[in-house]
């Protein structure tokens, strides 16, 4: 039996999930109010497996709202102009 720590599926970003998830750190509050950017191949994951994920502002949590209804989180924003080249 392998560790699965050490299994080759595991990237730190999951790790790094895990642990917020652990901690108990999804907020609630006005990050409910707005569209999050997060990777397209993550909210794939998400829809397939229910695994929650993490926006650019640090926001955790499983999609289930149509994003169009909602304005952009300004903080997502922000970083996603800054990423821009």
């Amino acid at each position: 039996m392998s560790d699965p720590d050490t299994a080759g599926g595991t990237d730190v970003l999951d790790r790094e999930l895990e642990e917020l998830l652990n901690k108990e750190q999804i907020e609630e509050g006005d990050h409910e109010r707005f569209a999050h950017y997060v990777q397209k191949d993550k909210i794939l994951e998400s829809a397939l497996t229910g695994k929650p994920v993490i926006a650019l502002c640090g926001k955790v949590w499983v999609p289930g709202r149509d994003p169009e209804k909602f304005p952009v989180c300004p903080d997502c924003k922000k970083i996603y102009d800054r990423l821009k080249p």
